[in-house]
């Protein structure tokens, strides 16, 4: 009897050792658990911007330090005038547009093409020209005086101007300006030969203008970035008309709404504000950008 029960329970243990065996040749043979999925994967951001802003070389300062404080998102700037900048958040190419034509930016949210626009920073428009000032732009009491003189002098053959025509911020600016003159250019007419389009950016503008001893409008950041490449000089400034205020408008349901959020509310910070502020000092003795936001973007 005592035989009998020691074989049944010798059989039980070894089937129990037999299983054991078998669950751990099982583990033994399984492939390495994969590492966990990170949670939050970089994503693009695509900011529409002017070519001031790029030009002027804020975005390489003001990019690199908003990826660092906000890591998932890359940022891809497409440069191009205020009016296409815009009609890139229209078409939802863009996440968040960074420009400088208050009226244009305040129908775009009133539009529904952007959900707020907030203000983040001014400098001011300048004209410049050859030094010998041909059309006698420095005495001008007011930029309606500068701008009536350029024409006079145009049309004398006596000087040239040189005009973005893109409908950038810096274009719309200038024909404002015009129309407040009593002006109104038409680059094609033969009684305009003193007025060129050039369809580009600023820095391109800026040297053609150069090229050819012409005036031309531009923003003050880019023409110091520039200055020492250009035989161009200020002629004309500190004109409360010249002032140039830029804004920030995160795109209606933009395909990386979250970044443009994230962008929108880095820009108007006291962190990112400073660095607007401090911006050029050290190499032009002076700001390019002056930050004025009131308060930091929130939604």
């Amino acid at each position: 009897m005592k035989h009998h029960m020691g074989k049944q329970r010798w059989t039980r243990l070894t089937g129990v050792l037999l299983a054991a065996a078998t669950v751990l040749a099982v583990v033994g043979c399984a492939q390495p658990a994969a590492p966990p999925t990170p949670t939050s994967a970089v994503t693009d951001l695509v900011v529409s911007s002017t070519t001031s802003t790029q030009d002027s070389g804020l975005f390489d300062v003001l990019i690199p330090a908003f990826e660092k404080a906000y890591p998932t998102y890359k940022v891809k700037v497409i440069a191009v005038g205020t009016g296409e900048a815009l009609k890139l958040g229209e078409t939802k190419d863009a996440d968040v547009m960074l420009v400088h034509a208050k009226a244009s930016e305040e129908k775009s949210v009133a539009d529904g093409f952007a959900i707020a626009r907030f203000e983040v920073m001014y400098n001011d428009f300048i004209v410049v020209g050859p030094a010998s000032d041909p059309a006698k732009v420095k005495a001008s009491a007011n930029t309606t005086e500068a701008m009536a003189s350029i024409q006079k002098a145009g049309k004398a053959g006596d000087s040239e101007f040189v005009s973005r025509g893109d409908d950038s911020g810096t274009h719309k600016k200038e024909l404002q300006l015009w129309a407040t003159s009593g002006v109104e250019p038409t680059p094609t007419a033969d009684a305009d030969k003193w007025y060129l389009s050039t369809g580009q950016g600023m820095g391109e503008t800026l040297k053609i203008a150069s090229e050819k001893g012409a005036y031309t409008l531009t923003d003050r950041a880019t023409y110091l970035t520039m200055r020492d490449s250009l035989d161009l000089e200020v002629i004309y400034e500190k004109d409360k008309a010249l002032l140039n205020q830029y804004g920030v408008l995160p795109v209606t349901d933009a395909k990386n709404m979250a970044g443009a959020e994230a962008f929108a509310a880095y820009i108007t910070s006291p962190e990112g504000q400073k660095l607007i502020g401090e911006y050029g000092l050290e190499k032009f003795g002076e700001q390019l950008f002056t930050p004025n936001a009131t308060g930091t973007a929130s939604f």
